[in-house]
């Protein structure tokens, strides 16, 4: 009898599923919990083909703990649901999955995913410099500190046309002031106010995506580099 390839399958719908999902996050910004649903009903199912399936189960169950975790940052709006949907997708399709030597946990993904959250910060950043180096007065209107300037130029930048972005400025009696609160990421409605102070809302299923892959060919990038494996 075959074997059947249980962990490559695994992966190979983890992957489907991350893809197929960050065009339509893209595309679309929501996703339904079907989309989530229907995966890992098929990667749970996958299981039963295991030649070794208590084990892979307790796998499962382990990779499992990350489950509460997400769907608090969700509840706090630190991402949207189907960041955390697809997370508690991956730990039944692909636990603990990877190609490489280093160690993997069920954060692991996560992990990976958050250290590559500061690149949009360094992309923002970049940006306003080249503005300002341009000669446009990307702060024109406001008074504010220069510490709280810095800190909108890592956040965001001033938009033309905002899509999918979320206001960072406000009108205090008559002034432009900066508003740098963290924005929930379920209820906050887009901004669609013309040269306006924006953040980009970057589709964290992206970052989550990029994570994955990461986690396949090198492991947990933070675990590996404090054990100094």
């Amino acid at each position: 009898m075959i074997d059947f390839p249980y962990e490559t399958s695994g992966i190979f719908l983890a992957l489907t599923m991350l893809v197929v999902g960050s065009i339509i996050d893209v595309w679309k910004r929501e996703i339904h919990d079907y989309f989530w649903m229907g995966f890992g009903g098929v990667g749970f199912s996958l299981v039963f083909l295991s030649s070794d399936i208590v084990g892979n189960l307790v796998i499962m169950g382990f990779s499992l703990i990350v489950a509460p975790f997400v769907i608090l940052m969700w509840r706090m709006g630190l991402f949207g649901g189907a960041d955390a949907f697809a997370l508690i997708a991956l730990a039944v399709i692909a636990p603990l999955a990877t190609f490489g030597e280093n160690i993997v946990t069920p954060f692991t993904t996560l992990s990976n995913a958050a250290i590559l959250f500061v690149i949009p910060f360094i992309v923002n950043f970049i940006r306003n410099i080249i503005s300002q180096a341009k000669g446009k007065d990307i702060f024109e209107g406001f008074e504010e500190t220069t510490s709280k300037k810095v800190l909108a130029m890592l956040m965001g930048y001033k938009a033309k046309n905002p899509k999918f972005a979320f206001s960072i400025e406000k009108t205090v009696k008559g002034k432009k002031k900066l508003d740098l609160k963290i924005h929930h990421a379920e209820n906050q409605e887009f901004c669609t106010t013309p040269d306006t102070w924006i953040t980009p809302g970057i589709p964290y299923l992206l970052l989550i995506t990029a994570g994955f892959i990461i986690q396949l060919v090198y492991g947990d990038i933070i675990v590996s580099r404090f054990l100094g494996m």
